[in-house]
């Protein structure tokens, strides 16, 4: 039944999610565990559209208070209609620049200049590299690298732990950056930075102040933002990068989204493209790791350059480790 998948969701949330992230959203959803009431309102959803991030979101975005399930649940219930209809034309957009943090190492093995192309950008905030400061620190919580912009410290600082050896770090040189997404978000719009700022969960102080940071400089220096099916529009997008560059294309977080055979397809298109490609996901997402790995030996997720994995990372950046051939030295 379809609220026995919208129990279990929200538990599978509850469990595995949203501990240490958001009390808030901890204390909603288990308040729809056991509230079979709420779980047939939210069977209404779409099921791509009813993860317990984007509902949460939708009802903040309309007004939903940010305190107590009594207080969640009688707002839902009174804009019922209203959070259906929203939920079924948002997507989740998880804008998480920290996600760079486990993408340097990669990027670092690429000479530059580069010409980045984000797939699932939303508003791009993850196309600047160049323009974040990277903090490495230990278990321990001691600096262990810094790595600024070419032109001084970024007011973005990118935190990540990081253990056993680390491998050469470099600043990536970007000269062109570009996304596709199916609803882009403009920084520079209030409705849609609004948007942008309600993803981000209650109780999330550090990441609400570095996603404001990121927003300034995306406002400041826009990407190229375009609209549609990353599919559809790759080979459109990728012509139109600068020919003197090396084109990357990045897939942090979106593959993830896509049914399997739509999913296989848009990895076999960006391989058909002269690019290079990196991408963070579930070890069990696809069977593009040259070679084969063992998801049982991962703890996050898998980072890859062209398929060849070189860390294994929390998703959204926390922390990674290094899974590279032969460390040397950070530089």
């Amino acid at each position: 039944m379809t609220t026995d998948a919208v129990r279990a969701r929200f538990e599978r949330f509850a469990r595995e999610e949203a501990p240490g992230r958001s009390d808030v959203y901890l204390e909603w959803a288990l308040g729809i565990t056991g509230d079979a009431e709420m779980q047939q309102l939210l069977a209404r959803i779409d099921e791509q559209h009813r993860q317990p991030p984007l509902v949460f979101a939708v009802t903040r975005l309309l007004g939903a208070p940010t305190d107590s399930y009594a207080r969640w649940r009688d707002f839902v219930w009174g804009h019922a209609d209203d959070v259906i209809a929203e939920c079924g034309r948002r997507t989740v957009q998880t804008n998480e620049p920290l996600r760079l943090g486990p993408l340097l190492p990669a990027l670092s093995e690429i000479d530059g200049p580069i010409a980045l192309l984000e797939l699932g950008a939303a508003a791009g905030l993850c196309l600047y590299p160049d323009r974040y400061s990277f903090r490495i620190v230990g278990a321990d919580g001691a600096e262990r690298l810094r790595l600024d912009p070419i032109d001084g410290p970024s007011r973005v600082v990118l935190t990540s732990t990081v253990g056993g050896h680390l491998p050469r770090l470099r600043m990536p040189e970007i000269v062109w950056r570009a996304g596709i997404d199916l609803a882009p978000i403009d920084v520079q719009d209030a409705d849609d930075r609004r948007w942008l700022e309600t993803l981000i969960w209650p109780g999330e102080h550090d990441r609400a102040a570095r996603i404001a940071g990121a927003i300034e400089i995306a406002a400041a220096d826009p990407p190229l933002l375009c609209a549609g099916d990353a599919a559809e529009r790759l080979d459109e997008i990728a012509a139109s990068a600068p020919a003197d560059a090396t084109l990357v294309v990045t897939t942090p977080g979106v593959l993830v989204y896509l049914p399997r055979m739509q999913r296989h397809a848009l990895i076999d298109r960006i391989r058909s493209l002269d690019a290079r490609w990196i991408t963070i996901d579930q070890p069990k997402l696809h069977d593009a790791w040259q070679p084969a790995i063992d998801a049982r030996e991962f703890r996050g997720c898998a980072v890859a350059v062209d398929g060849r994995v070189c860390a294994d990372a929390n998703p959204l950046g926390r922390w990674w480790e290094w899974r590279g051939s032969a460390p040397t030295d950070a530089a």
